[in-house]
């Protein structure tokens, strides 16, 4: 047993005032468990409960004489500003959540993404078109693969045609699709 094991809390805060890590690890011993678990109840984040404990402890080594016994037990102390650091903390994560999402909406991003979906909407629109000019054989097991989400080997079975002719119809007729939008302006078909 070490002679800390004894001593008060009030004893062990002003041997903190002295510097005495080894009175700071004996209050840590003493009341880091219920401080981390008031952080990590209110935050319900164990990496910040960890910084609150460790923000709270660390205020005690550098302000000692803030803790006075006639005001209550050192545990008490430590609680209270555990519930004023997490309480804080969670105030300004609210903050700037709330900061970001306005930012969000008031960015020039929203009218980036306005001209995408305008962009989209005129691609999909080609690509209708594009696929309106293929034979309709093509056309079936493109819509099937690429609409529908099948495997070849799945058109296959569902049209009862052989896996080969499946293949060389999609083939075929994305070559087809691929120069009708080249024609029509849009890059990255090629």
């Amino acid at each position: 047993m070490n002679q800390l094991d004894d001593a008060s809390d009030a004893q062990l805060v002003t041997l903190i005032g002295r510097y005495s890590e080894a009175a700071l690890a004996e209050v840590y011993r003493r009341h880091g468990g219920p401080v981390y678990g008031l952080a990590r109840k209110i935050l319900n984040n164990a990496t910040e409960a960890d910084d609150v404990t460790q923000d709270v402890f660390l205020r005690l080594w550098n302000n000692p004489h803030r803790f006075d016994p006639a005001r209550g037990s050192l545990r008490s102390y430590l609680l209270n500003d555990t519930h004023g650091r997490s309480v804080d903390l969670v105030r300004s994560l609210n903050s700037r959540r709330a900061r970001e999402a306005n930012d969000a909406n008031h960015s020039p991003v929203a009218a980036y993404d306005l001209q995408h979906q305008v962009w989209d909407m005129a691609v999909a629109q080609e690509v209708k078109k594009a696929l309106a000019t293929l034979p309709p054989e093509e056309r079936q097991v493109i819509e099937l693969a690429y609409f529908q989400s099948h495997s070849y080997v799945r058109v296959a079975e569902i049209l009862g045609q052989p896996e080969g002719t499946v293949k060389s119809r999609i083939r075929n007729g994305m070559r087809r699709m691929r120069s009708t939008l080249v024609d029509a302006g849009i890059q990255g078909a090629e």
